[in-house]
């Protein structure tokens, strides 16, 4: 009896793999974007058939709907993951960084998710409502310990994110993004009283020269 379970399990126990395996593919065909973010590259990339993808998501908007809820999902694991780090801010900053591959993969399949957020309208929702408890939960920590501005809402910071991430449509575009929300993140502490501001960089005069008077 118990091989007979375990003969019906493994195959289930192989369909699970094998749907993360395509799900975790997809999205760096995905992230990567082009021309050759295609189903056929997914497949390759998770070492199935094309028939085993279509089977998991019959549809290409199954499958971007997949991908999208389980970004969600993984993002607000690392939430609740870094409530507890040490640094509130460093912890913020790390999310929003994490945000930046999310939204790289938003991009890479922007036309086709745009259906799918058509054809389910709950999908906006349900990703607004978990992200911003997400962000919310570490920028309320990092305010609490007085280390980072209080008149800032969970959705300035997620629209600052957006806003950085499709301003920029160049290769290598992420690095810049990640650059940018560093000094976006600094700009939001708390300096203590009495301690000096950034530096900047000084600038150099040349000393005034005697006037020479002109001759006759």
């Amino acid at each position: 009896m118990d091989d007979q379970t375990d003969q019906i399990r493994k195959p289930r126990a192989d369909a699970v793999r094998n749907r993360e395996r395509v799900l975790e593919a997809a999205k760096v065909v995905f992230n990567a974007g082009g021309p050759e973010a295609s189903l056929e590259a997914v497949a390759k990339r998770a070492g199935v058939g094309i028939g085993t993808l279509y089977r998991h998501f019959p549809t290409r908007e199954d499958l971007f709907e997949a991908v999208y809820r389980r970004e969600v999902e993984q993002l607000s694991e690392l939430a609740e993951q870094l409530k507890n780090a040490k640094d509130p801010v460093d912890a913020l900053r790390r999310w929003l960084r994490s945000n930046v591959e999310f939204v790289a993969t938003k991009k890479g399949m922007s036309a086709a998710l745009a259906l799918t957020f058509q054809s389910s309208s709950d999908l906006a929702a349900y990703s607004m409502d978990r992200l911003t408890k997400a962000i919310g939960s570490l920028l309320d920590r990092a305010v609490a310990a007085g280390e980072m501005r209080g008149d800032v809402s969970p959705e300035d910071l997620l629209r600052a994110l957006v806003g950085m991430c499709y301003m920029h449509d160049q290769p290598g575009w992420q690095s810049s993004v990640l650059r940018m929300l560093d000094v976006f993140v600094d700009g939001l502490r708390v300096q203590p009283v009495g301690k000096p501001g950034p530096k900047t960089r000084a600038r150099t005069t040349k000393p005034a020269q005697p006037a020479v008077k002109r001759k006759r």
